[in-house]
């Protein structure tokens, strides 16, 4: 009788274990995810794109698009030839601009009912009119306002609020309108299935990584990076406070994908880092040397 119940048990254990087994084997693996395998690489449309086993020759696909190697040396060849080297080095940033169009352009089409197919100026003008949707509610506030005056205050010449508050008011709007389009289009793959080549990404991702900012995100200690350039009053302002910090200053004239790639719409604008490499602040505009210091030191950085 003990050996009936031993070999009872036995059985339902190993039934139990069998069934656990076929469960897990039936819960599909998650995707892995640009933003998750390289963070930093995407900075736009791929950011929610999912790595994959493509076709030779194609680097992404989603339901109505691809775009091979081919499409992206096209591209690169039709970039001056002073460009050429940053641009070989950001493949990926140049395909993520070239998806996001697409994109941008079949969400527009999706909106409008019946859409015949469209010229190259009805399509500009259709990806115009839905972003323009997109941000047709934003509304910036007195206080959103007054506290963007308080910020840059010394970056306004002596200007009081009063005297500045139409103009700072359509800066802060467009700051706002922005971010809600940038985010719009970094969650694209959240809405849309996007694949990329993950063997392409990866040689990608090794080759944008040879730059001043990610070399100093990489080096395991917090850092601070400001983009700029020489001849606006307010990086003219804040040059000499960053060069007794020992900030690494990019020149947005000078490395114009990197800028792009980091998304600078305004100058000076100024990036913290944990020693992790991930953001944990960013600014726009001058900010004061004790300002600075005060947020470095919340970061661990004593100066």
């Amino acid at each position: 009788m003990l050996k009936s119940k031993i070999l009872l048990a036995a059985v339902i254990l190993v039934l139990g274990v069998s069934a656990l087994s076929v469960q897990a084997a039936d819960v599909p693996a998650k995707p892995a995810l640009v933003c998750d395998v390289y963070p930093g690489l995407a900075s736009n449309s791929l950011t929610y794109a999912r790595l994959g086993d493509l076709p030779s020759g194609v680097v992404l696909k989603t339901d109505s698009l691809t775009i091979k190697d081919a499409d992206i040396l096209s591209e690169i060849a039709k970039v001056p030839q002073e460009m050429q080297a940053q641009i070989k080095k950001n493949a990926f940033f140049l395909l993520e601009n070239m998806a996001t169009r697409q994109l941008l352009l079949s969400l527009a089409k999706a909106k409008t009912a019946g859409q015949t197919e469209a010229s190259p100026l009805d399509e500009r003008a259709l990806i115009q009119t839905y972003i323009k949707g997109l941000v047709a509610n934003v509304e910036a506030s007195d206080a959103e306002v007054s506290k963007f005056y308080e910020e840059n205050k010394d970056a306004c010449g002596g200007a009081t609020l009063d005297q500045m508050k139409d103009q700072l008011k359509q800066m802060v709007l467009q700051q706002k309108q922005q971010a809600l389009i940038d985010e719009h289009v970094r969650t694209m793959g959240q809405r849309v299935p996007i694949e990329v080549s993950a063997s392409w990404t990866k040689e990608q991702s090794i080759l944008a990584k040879d730059n001043p900012v990610d070399k100093a995100r990489s080096s395991g200690k917090p850092s601070l990076v400001d983009f700029g350039s020489t001849g606006c009053r307010p990086c003219d302002m804040l040059a000499p406070i960053l060069e007794t910090l020992n900030v690494l200053f990019v020149h947005v004239g000078q490395e114009q994908i990197l800028a792009a790639r980091y998304g600078i719409q305004s100058i000076p604008m100024q990036f913290f880092y944990d020693k992790d490499g991930k953001e944990v602040f960013r600014h726009t505009g001058f900010w004061p040397q004790v300002e600075i210091e005060k947020k470095l030191a919340e970061m661990g950085v004593t100066q």
